[in-house]
């Protein structure tokens, strides 16, 4: 399979690519994204034969509908590592809350976070090609509090790999920022921003398509990617974990095979709701995607009124920081599917000259044929977190909880659905304590103890021991310094 450009043509890339090309030099001309030139289709024949498969090998299933040119054993090699989550016979469980709401709980791994999921594999398969062409790449990650540890959990000490990952210093959970700082393998720097997570992304994009910075790397021996979810490599392996839960609810006698269920996602940079679009345009029975935001509600406002408007917004800093973005990359992707390329340059262009697009009432029709949004503020979620905690007895974080309000308001109580938990108890502790106790001004540590009291849960070990680990990477700089701090690092 081809992979094409989400804004047309320029003279320096060509028309088309493979996968292992798309993924190594992950944007494409004029700053746009790869996609897959034709999706597979995969229909009920598909899910049938899946019907009681492992994830695993539903995955691999999936990834050869593609036809992406990555050799099988690497494939097994990647896949494999999802038998070191909790489970491995099933990494990705699916649990009942309410009659019709169930929770795809996608953090069991390393990180605890739902990044594990697509990032695990990707780094096998990217360090795999470079080891395979004997080249040497730079990956960069800019990170809102979860991509940054599963990254550099995945390619540390991997060969012909090394890794640059920003991240907003302040604007992450300090779980989150310990995983990050205590990583101490000599092929990962990390990098402390003063400013906002949109600061790291403009960053990772304008270096990604700088030829001078280009040019500075090859004098290092070293090529560019990313491990953001501008790469389709991450979004390739986004797609499964759909699949698998919509199966998973048939296997639980929840839903007859072909029912249609909606899709309820925490979103901020969209990658997660896009490997639901993807799975849905390739055969799985959806009724509709729901976008669950936080106060940065800027995709609510989009799916509501068809405004792409960051004129007089600021990034506002809430108790669901993975969520607290404005420029959601992969919209992009959706755009070029629904309008093209010609309408997608045009949109992405007015958004980076104007700081605004809108569509057309016949393109919202179409965006709103896919997709509904609300958003939920962060009492609001507090709320929620104790109200499921003590009717239900399930335990969310305050990302998966803005997917309570949007589950009241915007879903038919008769379809079944099917929320995404993102990130585990352990990442936000504080703001969960605080909506279970009433407790302020909670350190992680102690507020981890407190949960893990009144929920009876155990902390994790791989959490307990980052608060006596020492803090390897110390660089906290001025966004502008970022080129320069990335060079020194190499």
């Amino acid at each position: 399979m081809k992979f094409i450009q989400t804004r047309g043509i320029d003279t320096n890339k060509p028309a088309k690519v493979t996968f292992s090309e798309a993924i190594l030099d992950p944007i494409a001309s004029f700053g746009g994204l790869y996609v897959p030139e034709v999706l597979p289709q995969l229909g009920s024949a598909f899910l049938e034969k899946h019907k009681n498969s492992s994830y695993k090998e539903l995955a691999k299933d999936m990834l050869e509908s593609f036809e992406i040119d990555i050799d099988g054993s690497v494939i097994d090699e990647a896949l494999n590592l999802y038998d070191k989550f909790d489970d491995p016979s099933n990494p990705v469980p699916v649990v009942k809350v309410k009659d019709n709401l169930y929770v795809s709980e996608l953090y069991h791994g390393p990180t605890r976070a739902f990044k594990d999921m697509a990032l695990q594999p990707f780094g096998v398969v990217l360090s795999s090609i470079a080891q395979t062409r004997n080249e040497n790449y730079l990956i960069l990650a800019a990170t809102s509090g979860d991509t940054g540890p599963a990254a550099l959990e995945t390619f540390k000490n991997r060969a012909n790999v090394k890794v640059a990952c920003l991240y907003p210093d302040g604007g992450t959970s300090d779980v989150q920022r310990l995983q990050m700082v205590t990583e101490d393998a000599p092929n990962l720097k990390v990098i402390g921003i003063h400013g906002v997570f949109d600061d790291a992304q403009t960053a990772l994009k304008r270096l990604l398509a700088s030829e001078a910075f280009k040019k500075a790397l090859q004098e290092k021996d070293t090529k560019l990617s990313a491990a953001n979810s501008v790469n389709f490599g991450r979004i390739i392996f986004q797609i499964i974990y759909h699949i698998h839960s919509y199966l998973e609810l048939v296997r639980q006698n929840a839903i007859t095979m072909g029912e249609k269920v909606y899709l309820n996602v925490p979103s901020g940079n969209f990658g997660n709701a896009l490997g639901g679009y993807y799975a849905w345009k390739m055969g799985l029975p959806v009724e509709k995607i729901i976008i669950s935001s936080n106060e940065n509600n800027v995709l609510t406002r989009l799916i509501r009124d068809g405004k792409y408007d960051l004129r007089n917004s600021e990034v506002v800093s809430t108790t669901s920081p993975a969520m607290d973005i404005l420029k959601s990359s992969n919209v992009e992707r959706v755009l070029f599917d629904l309008f093209g390329e010609q309408r997608t340059r045009a949109l992405m262009e007015d958004l980076e000259k104007h700081h605004c697009y809108e569509l057309t009432s016949d393109e919202l029709a179409k965006l709103q044929a896919c997709f509904d949004a609300d958003w939920c503020s962060g009492d609001e979620g507090k709320k929620y977190i104790k109200e499921t905690f003590e009717n239900d007895g399930y335990l969310m974080d305050p990302h998966t909880a803005t997917c309570m309000k949007s589950y009241e308001t915007r879903s038919n109580p008769e379809i079944k659905s099917i929320i995404y938990s993102t990130a585990e108890w352990t990442k936000f502790s504080p703001v969960i304590a605080n909506a279970l106790t009433g407790e302020v001004d909670t350190h992680d540590i102690d507020a981890l103890k407190s949960i893990s009291k009144v929920a009876n849960l155990p902390i994790p070990p791989m959490i307990q021991e980052l608060f006596s680990k020492e803090i390897a990477q110390k660089s906290i700089i001025e966004k502008e310094k970022i080129e320069e701090e990335i060079l020194k690092f190499l």
